[in-house]
């Protein structure tokens, strides 16, 4: 169980009693189940007062396992919820208070749906600066991406799940020297995919029937799975690369 100071901290063990980690062992910890963490982020978080870690005389972090299961639980926030840092650090000094944090609700003043099941018809939304924040790219990198149509904000201004997933993943392809004018194409093989995923759910959507256009969503889901899975394995046949 997680325990956190009434100020949202990390509570420290008592003398001779949790071990204190790096912050390269707390990486390593954190990976198996957040494999794009990194060191960056982990200061980011500790800089935004999601965590204390203490300090050594030299000055170097030392983690408690309370404050990786701190951070842990943060990282799921954001990777499950989409919620900005302002409202986690709430709802984590609400539980350490022992209280149950209020549920968030789309429309009361977020610029985000941080509560949007699958079933829902609204699509979670997060704001530009949490899109920074959680992908840990600036402000010119967004801008460029967008300006060659890789990332596109809703008419609201604010940007879907996936556009997170999207950020991320230029920003890793970046660091290889790819840039997004080499990315375009890719952006444009995804737009046909989808497009032939239209043709055949088009139908559906159209019908009277509420379960038929139910089954047109179910359908979209799948042939979108089944797209992504084809899409690696043709990329994996043409470079002669078995993950497997």
């Amino acid at each position: 169980m997680l325990r956190t100071t009434p100020t949202g901290g990390a509570a420290r063990g008592t003398a001779g009693g949790d071990r204190l980690v790096s912050i390269g062992s707390v990486l390593s910890q954190l990976r198996d189940e957040f494999p794009d963490v990194t060191i960056s982020k982990i200061r980011f978080l500790e800089s935004e007062g999601l965590v204390e870690p203490q300090r050594t005389a030299s000055g170097y972090r030392k983690f408690s396992p309370e404050d990786v299961e701190r951070l842990a639980q943060v990282l799921r926030m954001q990777r499950d919820h989409y919620l900005p840092l302002k409202v986690i650090r709430e709802q984590l000094d609400a539980l350490a208070r022992g209280e149950r944090p209020a549920p968030r609700h789309p429309g009361a003043g977020d610029p985000y749906d941080p509560g949007a099941e699958c079933d829902r018809p609204t699509a979670a939304r997060v704001g530009r600066s949490e899109l920074l924040a959680a992908a840990e790219v600036s402000e010119d990198e967004l801008a460029v991406w967008e300006s060659y149509g890789l990332i596109t904000p809703a008419a609201d201004g604010g940007y879907d799940a996936q556009s997170v997933t999207v950020a991320k993943l230029l920003a890793h392809m970046g660091r290889f020297g790819l840039e997004p004018r080499h990315l375009r194409a890719m952006k444009a093989a995804a737009d046909r995919e989808a497009g032939l995923v239209e043709q055949v759910v088009a139908p559906l959507r159209r019908h009277r029937n509420p379960q038929t256009r139910a089954h047109a969503e179910a359908t979209t889901k799948e042939l979108a799975d089944l797209s992504v899975r084809l899409h690696a394995a043709l990329v994996q046949t043409a470079l002669g690369v078995r993950l497997c």
